[in-house]
């Protein structure tokens, strides 16, 4: 029988929702139509609210879970603070460096882009607000996994490179690196030109259970050429500034 029979338009928004938060992973619109029983048109209707709205985020034509959906998931209250305590702090740095920076954390094996703060300028990114891009490569990606609790990036590692030892080792021993020195760094590694560097956002003093966001500083290669310390030395203020409003709260 046809789902749309049976729900009122409103319960189809939920029955799409329902999908997305009990599946465990991202879902095509195949998987989407033959869990919810909901016609292909109706589908694309109720993704593209819920899109809108920030429930769900879209990464390759595959659906999750949005930044709204994770507030419900991890605690209004806690997350609300993360945002709350970090806009100012990340306009602060975007004034000082005439660049875009992200609010960023792990959603799985996701990194899920919180709060944007664009750039005057025109950056061509796949980080916007609300959107998700795979937690391999970059620096976003980079900083969450090197800095989140050991068990949670095993987890991560297993899942995305179960087929590739050696990528594993190498992204290993990168992780390594960057615990040392605090913070990551890529230059086109998810968007051709587009140099990064993230930093780690701590909710509790210490680092025992991992960070609980980071902080990036997006600009076009070009830009970043000679800047590179001024934008890693403010990326990483910010990050502790944040961190100690969180922390004090």
């Amino acid at each position: 029988m046809n789902a749309e029979q049976g729900v009122t338009g409103a319960e189809r928004v939920l029955l799409v929702l329902a999908a997305l938060a009990s599946h465990g992973k991202a879902m095509s619109v195949k998987d989407l139509l033959a869990v919810t029983g909901l016609a292909q048109s109706t589908l694309y209707r109720q993704i593209a609210l819920l899109k809108r709205w920030g429930f769900v985020a879209e990464n390759a034509g595959h659906y999750a879970p949005g930044p709204i959906s994770l507030q419900l998931a991890l605690g209004f209250d806690v997350n609300s603070l993360l945002v709350e305590a970090s806009r100012s702090e990340m306009q602060q740095l975007a004034r000082a460096s005439q660049e875009s920076i992200g609010l960023v954390v792990a959603v799985k094996h996701q990194v899920m882009c919180l709060e944007m703060v664009d750039s005057q300028h025109s950056l061509r990114c796949s980080f916007e607000k609300g959107r998700a891009v795979p937690l391999k490569a970059g620096a976003s990606a980079k900083s969450l996994l090197a800095f989140m609790a050991d068990k949670a990036r095993t987890e991560v590692l297993d899942n995305v490179f179960a087929n590739d030892p050696a990528g594993r080792a190498a992204i290993e021993a990168e992780l390594e690196q960057i615990r040392a020195q605090g913070y990551a760094v890529s230059d086109s590694e998810v968007d051709p030109g587009v140099w990064g560097v993230s930093a780690p956002i701590f909710h509790r003093s210490g680092r025992g259970a991992g960070c609980s966001a980071s902080i990036t500083l997006m600009a076009p290669s070009t830009r970043a050429i000679g800047r590179e310390s001024q934008f890693i030395d403010g990326t990483l203020r910010t990050a502790r500034a944040i961190s100690e409003h969180l922390q004090t709260d």
